[in-house]
């Protein structure tokens, strides 16, 4: 049975709510709906920004001391108001929408204690849209000894099946962490974390320029990267592990780069998510021949250059090429993940994950 599922996604770049509407049966994609974007406001980005540094010291995933309460409270009406935006503006009834996927905010992300925590109301959601909110979609991965993350590798799959061309392909998804799905026609995934997306990025832009980000990498094309220091960089233990494995958004904050010029900064944080991209490729089955890249990374056009030079002679080509809305993916795959969360199909798996076997999850807030 098909079914109308609404995908939230608000990740780690913490720039706002993405929006996007799939009509799908948890295998195959029937159609695209249209999709939305709530930026978050520079106060809500605050906001989340200290309940980064607060999570830090969680124990528990239910916990919300201090300022993390405030947070939650935050992104729950943000998601609210990002969707009675999209209603109103396409028409949507609440009523034509079977299932939400919400995502929430991870705010940490610490698998090896089991630990995975994303803030956000779902119940409170399901009330306020109407809607019956899937939810919680990480947990029962990290609780089975899984990473927890990559999740979108089985939408992935489900998007590159419309794909003619050959393989082995790789989509990339570069947000505030950057992942990738292997792809090579079996029915094996093979996914990971592979370093740094935007964050990095993003906060030495805030520090240094007081900006939320380098528009189309800009300012990154003005300045040179620095090789010796993402050379050093990538000698930390975790690019040499092989998929899968996961990232804490905040897991390379100690890599400063402040004493630099601006640019050259830039410049070099940019190169550095390039960087460790390509050095996963030694540790795939095969060299990949085509490279599909979404996130925020793919309208970076600085990056978009530095990863055709490291990946070459491999097509590196942005998501919306193909067609496909690449800032809307992530928010299209956790629609799509509500749908197999509904039917109790897998949404990750031991070559994406590390779970021990195919595990579904999620949990329904019904309004």
């Amino acid at each position: 049975m098909m079914l109308t599922a609404l995908g939230l996604m608000s990740g780690t770049s913490l720039d706002g709510v993405d929006v996007a509407l799939i009509e799908t049966d948890g295998r195959q994609i029937k159609a695209f709906g249209p999709t939305g974007y709530r930026p978050y406001t520079d106060g809500e980005r605050s906001l989340l920004r200290q309940a980064l540094t607060e999570a830090v010291h969680l124990s528990r995933r239910d916990a919300r001391p201090g300022i993390l309460r405030q947070a939650e409270q935050a992104v729950t009406t943000a998601h609210a108001e990002a969707v009675a935006s999209f209603t109103a503006q396409t028409r949507i009834s609440a009523q034509d929408i079977d299932i939400v996927g919400f995502h929430g905010q991870t705010v940490l992300h610490r698998p090896e204690r089991k630990l995975t925590v994303q803030i956000g109301d779902a119940l409170a959601l399901a009330k306020a849209i109407h809607i019956p909110v899937m939810h919680d979609f990480r947990a029962a991965d990290v609780e089975a000894g899984g990473q927890g993350a990559p999740f979108v590798p089985v939408y992935h799959r489900a998007l590159a099946q419309s794909l003619n061309r050959e393989g082995p392909i790789v989509v990339v998804n570069i947000g505030g962490v950057s992942n990738i799905t292997y792809i090579d026609g079996t029915d094996t995934l093979i996914a990971c974390d592979t370093g740094p997306g935007n964050a990095l990025l993003d906060d030495f832009m805030f520090r240094q320029m007081h900006q939320p980000f380098d528009t189309a990498g800009k300012f990154a094309a003005l300045g040179r990267a620095d090789e010796a220091w993402i050379a050093q960089a990538l000698r930390l233990p975790f690019f040499t592990l092989p998929p899968p494995k996961s990232l804490d958004r905040n897991d390379f904050a100690s890599l400063k780069l402040d004493a630099v010029a601006p640019a050259d900064g830039a410049a070099t944080l940019t190169a550095f998510t390039a960087a460790a991209i390509a050095r996963v490729v030694p540790l795939l089955p095969k060299v990949p021949k085509s490279w599909i890249v979404s996130g925020g990374g793919a309208s970076n056009l600085t990056m978009m250059r530095m990863l055709r030079e490291r990946l070459a002679p491999a097509i590196v080509e942005p998501a919306e090429a193909l067609g496909w809305a690449a800032d809307a993916i992530e928010a299209q795959a956790f629609g799509f993940l509500a749908a197999r969360g509904l039917k109790g199909l897998p949404l990750s798996y031991p070559a994406t994950t590390g779970v021990p076997i195919p595990m579904t999850g999620g949990i329904i807030a019904r309004p």
